[in-house]
């Protein structure tokens, strides 16, 4: 389970280090930062993917991603005494993403590259340094991996250090390059951890989305990230997951409602029987909000749940009166799976608390999300270029 998260210098989030708990629901006004937050918990995950360089390129590249604000604010920028647009920044720029939890720690360095020789790529993000580290603090005796431009140094089984790479490419990480399992498991463990982190905030309800056609079904313990495949897994949990709760998920959202799957020749379509219809609905003739619900019950309620969820808005298209079901759906889910829930919808942000969530409340301030967790920033050092 992660326990600490921080970003450093991506977009509005200059310095923020939280501590998370099983259940973690991030709120706040528009603008407050919730959205930077979920794609920094993304791009951590990209990192593990091979692919952080493209997706940073995807947002504008590097030079629209960073902080754009001085390093620090003095006090006299916070009263408004100080003239922010005269002051010049003396450090690295960077862009730092990390995260810990009690057996291991990783985090990452990104900044510019040099400017000679000409490239057509000079815009392209550098990774400057990574460490991955035993424990929930970096330090100088638990560090396993640590990188610093092209190297890499391994800590072998007596405790010393051995060269893993000295040509390590800028947009490589040694999380996907160095990652071997004789000499390297902990890299290895942790990167295939972080591949199996699951995000969803695309999950499509429209006239058009996948989910309203039939599709050819096969075992799907994981929901598709636009709900593509639900017919199959609704199929999936009711054949090898909780189906008993899988129905109470659809009755407790919709007294009186239950869903079946329909295969004709290998095709998967989804019915809904609703109490004082005399057939069912198909998938087709759902509404938005009913659709919606159904895709968070097949994602949450995975035969194959993740270490780790991101829901983002779930709330959208739901009609008020669902955010509490909605709100012990995920409980209930964090008793298999550490989630994290971005949301502004207050009836389920109070509905998680209720369940012991662990309340983020994100503000604005000269630019700059700052976060309140009811705690103080964790402990945290990042590693050295």
């Amino acid at each position: 389970m992660i326990t600490r998260l921080c970003v450093s210098g991506y977009r509005s989030l200059r310095d923020v280090r939280l501590t998370l708990g099983r259940l973690n629901v991030v709120t706040g006004p528009n603008g407050s930062g919730k959205s930077s937050l979920y794609r920094a918990l993304r791009l951590l995950a990209d990192v593990a993917q091979g692919r952080i360089i493209q997706s940073l390129a995807t947002e504008g590249g590097i030079q629209s991603t960073l902080w754009a604000g001085p390093e620090s604010f003095s006090r006299g920028m916070k009263r408004g005494e100080t003239d922010i647009t005269g002051v010049v920044r003396s450090g690295s720029i960077s862009l730092k993403l990390g995260f810990a939890g009690e057996d291991y720690g990783y985090a990452i360095d990104l900044g510019f590259p040099p400017q000679k020789p000409p490239s057509l790529f000079n815009l392209d993000p550098h990774i400057k340094a990574e460490a991955l580290w035993t424990g929930e603090f970096l330090g100088r005796s638990n560090a396993f991996a640590l990188r610093n431009g092209p190297g890499v140094r391994i800590r072998d089984g007596s405790g010393g250090w051995g060269q893993a790479m000295t040509s390590l490419a800028s947009f490589d990480s040694m999380m996907t390059h160095c990652a071997d399992p004789k000499d390297a498991v902990e890299l290895l463990v942790l990167r295939e951890r972080m591949r199996q982190w699951r995000f969803y905030d695309h999950l499509r309800a429209d006239r058009d989305a996948p989910a309203r056609r039939p599709q050819v079904g096969t075992y799907t313990p994981v929901l598709d990230g636009e709900g593509a495949d639900l017919a199959a897994a609704f199929g999936t949990i009711q054949e090898i997951g909780d189906a008993e709760g899988l129905a109470a998920a659809v009755n407790d959202a919709f007294p009186g409602s239950r869903v079946e799957i329909v295969s004709n020749g290998g095709w998967f379509d989804l019915e809904m029987r609703q109490h004082g219809l005399l057939r069912p609905l198909k998938t087709a003739e759902l509404s938005e909000g009913t659709l919606r619900y159904l895709l968070l019950i097949a994602a949450l309620m995975s035969p194959r749940p993740p270490a780790l969820m991101i829901l983002n808005e779930p709330e959208t298209s739901l009609h008020p009166d669902l955010l509490a079901a909605l709100a012990r759906l995920i409980a209930l889910a964090s008793e298999r799976s550490q989630i994290v829930v971005i949301s502004h919808a207050l009836p389920l942000v109070e509905g998680l608390g209720a369940s012991g969530a662990r309340r983020i409340e994100l503000r604005k301030e000269l630019g700059e999300t700052l976060a309140d967790d009811g705690d103080d920033p964790p402990r945290w050092s990042w590693p050295a270029r």
